[in-house]
């Protein structure tokens, strides 16, 4: 048993980390790892952190799936081409994980992850006709990016934020498509024997706090507002993106290492420009003198 679970009862830090990214998941539909990975990739490297992660999902998106159930039909056939499209981009992504350096993963990682957050910290909204075909590059796409990195919540967040879907119909769209995602890397990681004992007892350390922390945020986001907590929480993931970075940053050497820490100075700034104007327009709003607040 120790040999397959190393460190069962270590990593405090990641478990406080889980266990809050499960909370914002249960609250807005998705997050979990965009909230973890950046954090996380400063300790683990791809090759453990995202097969462990993998694990986890599959419960955390089961469990997703079970509580929004009842919208399924309604976005079933439309989610479909993504997930058909996806699984290529899958293929592609293990290949990556498998043959790609540690660094250079966390760096196209970071790269990829930041303007996407810094969208949704935006609240970017360009509504897609039904007839639009952007799901099929963009299943592709995050299949890529999910198989490497776990990630898929921020550009599926962008995709159905502009299909005009109800809160249910969102989260159950996103509950599809992750489960599907989640399952398919899985089985390629076990066919190419991805796994190891290190990612199966990261897995074992993060399944609790799954267990725990998302009815916990799914019953706390009925008591706030939904957006301002989803702005708050993309705000502080665009953060937490820029500081991953920024450390990767110093491990080069030479002026990239004296520059290392402009991008996190860049994104609080911008992080602060775009709350600052969301609750100032919210407050508006509010008060009866200005226009609607942007979704």
């Amino acid at each position: 048993m120790q040999t397959w679970l190393p460190g069962i009862h270590g990593d405090p830090s990641l478990i406080v980390l889980a266990l809050a990214a499960a909370m914002v998941n249960g609250a807005i539909g998705y997050g979990f790892s965009t909230l973890v990975v950046p954090v996380a990739l400063l300790a683990y490297p791809s090759s453990t952190l995202t097969p462990g992660l993998v694990l986890a999902e599959i419960v955390l998106n089961l469990l997703a799936l079970l509580v929004n159930r009842r919208a399924i039909p309604a976005v079933f056939w439309r989610v479909v081409p993504m997930m058909l499209a996806s699984l290529p981009g899958i293929a592609l992504g293990v290949t990556l994980l498998k043959t790609a350096s540690p660094n250079t993963l966390r760096f196209a990682t970071y790269l990829v992850l930041l303007p996407l957050v810094l969208l949704q910290a935006a609240g970017l909204r360009r509504p897609l006709s039904k007839s639009s075909r952007a799901e099929l590059p963009v299943g592709f796409g995050i299949g890529i990016l999910y198989s490497c990195t776990t990630i898929s919540g921020p550009p599926l967040g962008l995709l159905f934020n502009n299909q005009g879907l109800a809160q249910d119909e969102f989260r159950a769209a996103i509950s599809l498509f992750r489960i599907t995602e989640s399952i398919a890397t899985g089985i390629a990681f076990s066919l190419l024997s991805v796994y190891t004992p290190a990612s199966v007892g990261l897995a074992l350390q993060i399944l609790p706090c799954i267990l725990i922390g998302l009815p916990i945020g799914r019953l706390a986001v009925s008591m706030i507002d939904p957006e301002s907590f989803r702005r708050i929480c993309m705000a502080a993931d665009a953060w937490l993106i820029s500081f991953g970075l920024s450390r990767l940053l110093t491990t080069y050497g030479g002026i990239t290492a004296r520059l290392a820490y402009a991008p996190m100075l860049v994104v609080l700034l911008l992080d602060g420009f775009i709350l600052s104007r969301f609750f100032l327009r919210r407050r508006a709003e509010r008060a009866g003198v200005g226009g609607p607040v942007e979704p």
